[in-house]
């Protein structure tokens, strides 16, 4: 009785697999078959890792509808050791939840194996449910993986948020929809390779066109069109742009008016006439409208805009917003579009000015000061001016010529101080002058108005005495600015780089991991590689990435730029591509000819994404500091300036020496030749504090070991004499030991998009 039970259930999932929609019958059921979102199951992801090595963690995947959600939960429960359970939120309860949490702690109990808990819109669960959820999520007991089309960080529970990795999907590509088509239709057991089907290429482009990046779209709209086309006589079903037409007439648009596509839409449509774009803040609204999105709404959104946004530059704009509001009440839909658009174009074109955010100014004065009393002056007169002086001393401006005078408004305690900043745009431009003439004569009287007991500003402060060696290590850091000049590079070349949370990126010279670490955590779904040059760097490195889950690390390599496609393909990751190649003196020490600098910048384009770009900062030591710069020659005689002079510009043009014999424009020369689509490179010039200390001034007139490059003093050789180079050294110790003297350096930043192919 039982084997022909278990006979019925067979026949029965065989014929429901049968009979299930084409989109169902397709669902990839390994990585290699999955289609789309390279950003996070592409080559060496972070998602694409765990999901080989089956040590997954808590995730919800985020985004639109047929985009692979569900399809990557099932890759996993085919490719994990663990046991799988799939439930769906709109249809579970907390009994359900219960269900699943005893299956697993027996399954953990008696085979010591883990439960992957699968939730589909995982955004439905309420607080109960979600509260039922998560100790479980938290103790270990389930990995969860949830799917939601809602943003996860607004509607689902804080506390899972913050155990999970959120991955965001996206909608597909044209070509990511257009090989999902091919695939079906090539693929004779679940889609429709055994009948013969042809698919004219413009009928084909329309249903991946109005399917607007949903695979489930295009393939519903694709099974419609083969299951309603009779074959002809020669038994072939061809799928014309007449029939593809009819299977899918309208787009598909994406918009929840609750949703995350509704916040993000409105967003685009401010900016855009914050931005003064007319042509593109028609074109949201047209989204929006065309989504069925409330026009009263959007009517709403521009009033706000007209005084947030145009405010005072053009005092007419919430005038107009608002007879256009009245309008659209009077006539309605369709004849109300006129008014939607009217009223964006005047927002749009119009001059801007937030000056309105003074008021936030105040208010944020009046949260923080302490209460100040009204001056007697401004107090209302009307009832206490006999018995306490109220309204003594104001001064009535329309008595005066041109209905002006100055005297202060502000309490005491806030004399002087601005909130309102005119703008120079509009109407603004035209009162600005007059404004700041006024302040200008209130300030006056408020400086000799001795009865009101104005004292003279400090303009002094005092820090008290710093201990010892304390007081010296932040002297010196405060000199120098080295941190904040570290920190000012370092963003400036990862912001260049574009860095995404999904993508691969590469740290050409790692050191000490100031790239490396920033951009783990910019790329916290995607990937990080450190070149490392010295196997100790690279051991440090690996020691502070040991406290990361293993998943998450690093990947630490050890050698020069020139071998990194050997260096990964001994890792068997050969076939990785990088979207950010980031460095900070990766070249320095380089071999640095013309036809090295080429050969690296083949080299680094050989590794990147198509729409990948390399920013990179280096040092360019033929421009740094000159030392004979920081002396005052004044009595040591003209012929002896001179030759110091000419012995120190020796070091910096030895066309024999990498360090120096190279400047910004071979750097872009060697990228551009390269074939790089967009190559830049911007020099920086730095004046620091340095201070020469006595050891400083020891290394440059001390010998340098052997093997090493020549000293400063050894370099000077070349041109003085013995008895020269004494009196050199006696001068420099004389004037500059325990100095803090400006310190100039220059960097260059570059910027190079992926190669054209």
């Amino acid at each position: 009785m039982a084997t022909k039970q278990n006979l019925f259930d067979a026949r029965r999932e065989e014929l429901t697999e049968q009979e299930a929609p084409l989109a169902a019958r397709m669902r990839p059921r390994t990585l290699d078959e999955f289609i789309g979102q390279e950003h996070i199951v592409g080559p060496g992801r972070l998602l694409r890792r765990a999901i080989q090595a089956d040590q997954l963690s808590s995730v919800i995947f985020y985004g639109p509808p047929g985009t692979g959600k569900t399809t990557l939960a099932r890759i996993i429960a085919n490719t994990t050791r663990g046991y799988f359970i799939a439930i769906n939120a709109v249809l579970a309860g907390v009994a359900e939840i219960r269900q699943a949490i005893a299956t697993a702690q027996e399954r953990r109990g008696q085979y010591g194996q883990r439960t992957i808990l699968f939730v589909d819109e995982v955004h439905r669960f309420n607080k109960a449910q979600q509260d039922a959820l998560l100790p479980w999520v938290e103790n270990g007991t389930v990995i969860l993986i949830g799917a939601t089309t809602e943003n996860p960080y607004f509607e689902v529970n804080k506390a899972l948020v913050s155990r999970s990795r959120i991955f965001q999907l996206k909608p597909l590509n044209e070509g990511d929809l257009f090989a999902i088509a091919r695939q079906a239709l090539a693929d004779p057991e679940r889609g429709y390779g055994k009948l013969n089907v042809q698919v004219d290429e413009n009928a084909l482009a329309h249903l991946v066109d109005v399917s607007n990046g949903d695979a489930r779209g295009v393939l519903n709209a694709l099974e419609l069109a083969v299951e309603t086309t009779p074959p002809d006589q020669q038994g072939i079903l061809r799928i014309t742009r007449e029939v593809a037409e009819e299977s899918i007439q309208r787009r598909a648009v994406l918009y929840d008016k609750e949703g995350d596509v509704h916040y993000d839409t409105i967003s685009a449509f401010i900016k855009s006439l914050r931005g003064s774009d007319p042509d593109a803040a028609l074109y949201w609204m047209a989204r929006m409208i065309y989504a069925g999105e409330e026009p009263r709404f959007i009517f709403r959104r521009m009033i706000v805009f007209a005084g947030e946004d145009v405010g005072m530059a053009d005092p007419h704009a919430l005038p107009v917003v608002m007879a256009c509001a009245q309008a659209f009440e009077y006539v309605g839909m369709p004849e109300g579009r006129f008014h939607l658009a009217e009223a964006a174009i005047y927002l749009a074109t119009a001059p801007k000015s937030n000056s309105g955010f003074a008021f936030f100014d105040a208010l944020a004065t009046v949260e923080k000061e302490r209460e100040a009393e009204v001056p007697a002056r401004l107090r209302d007169a009307n009832r206490d001016k006999e018995g306490f002086g109220h309204g003594e001393g104001y001064l009535y401006p329309h008595a005066y010529r041109d209905h002006w005078v100055a005297q202060q408004y502000l309490p005491d305690a806030l004399q002087g101080r601005v909130f309102y900043q005119p703008g120079d745009l509009g109407y603004e431009h035209g009162i600005r002058e007059q404004v700041s003439r006024r302040r200008e004569a209130q300030l006056a009287a408020m400086l000799e108005g001795d009865s009101e007991g104005f004292g003279i500003p400090e303009v002094l402060t005092f820090s008290g005495p710093q201990v010892g060696g304390d007081r010296d290590r932040w002297l010196q850091r405060t000199i120098s600015g080295a941190s904040e000049r570290l920190a000012a590079l370092r963003d400036r070349v990862l912001n260049a780089a574009r860095i995404q949370r999904h993508s691969l990126a590469l740290d050409l010279n790692a050191g000490s991991g100031l790239l490396t670490w920033e951009a783990l955590r910019r790329a916290p779904e995607g990937g990080v590689w450190a070149l490392a040059a010295t196997t100790a760097e690279a051991e440090a490195l690996r020691e502070m990435a040991a406290r990361l889950p293993e998943v998450e690390r690093p990947v630490v390599l050890q050698g020069a730029p020139a071998g990194l496609r050997d260096l990964l393909a001994i890792r068997g990751e050969g076939d990785v591509r990088f979207d950010a190649i980031v460095g900070r003196s990766a070249l320095a020490g380089q071999r640095s000819s013309t036809s090295h600098r080429l050969e690296m910048a083949r080299a680094l384009a050989d590794l990147l994404q198509p729409t990948g770009s390399i920013s990179m900062a280096e040092p360019v030591p033929q421009h740094a500091q000159r030392l004979y710069a920081l002396v005052d020659w004044e009595g040591q005689g003209e012929e002896l300036a001179a030759k110091v002079r000419a012995g120190e510009e020796l070091i910096y043009s030895a066309a024999n020496d990498p360090l120096v014999n190279w400047t910004e424009d071979d750097l872009l020369a060697a990228f551009r030749a390269a074939g790089f689509a967009e190559v830049t490179v911007e020099s920086q010039e730095t004046l620091a504090e340095a201070r020469i200390t006595p050891a400083l001034l020891a290394r440059w007139f001390s010998p340098a070991p052997a093997g090493e490059r020549p000293s400063y003093s050894q370099r000077l050789a070349a041109v003085l004499s013995a008895e020269e180079l004494a009196t050199v050294q006696a001068l420099y110790e004389r004037r500059l030991t325990g100095q803090a003297v400006p310190w100039r350096s220059v960097t260059a930043y570059l910027l190079a998009r992926a190669a054209k192919k």
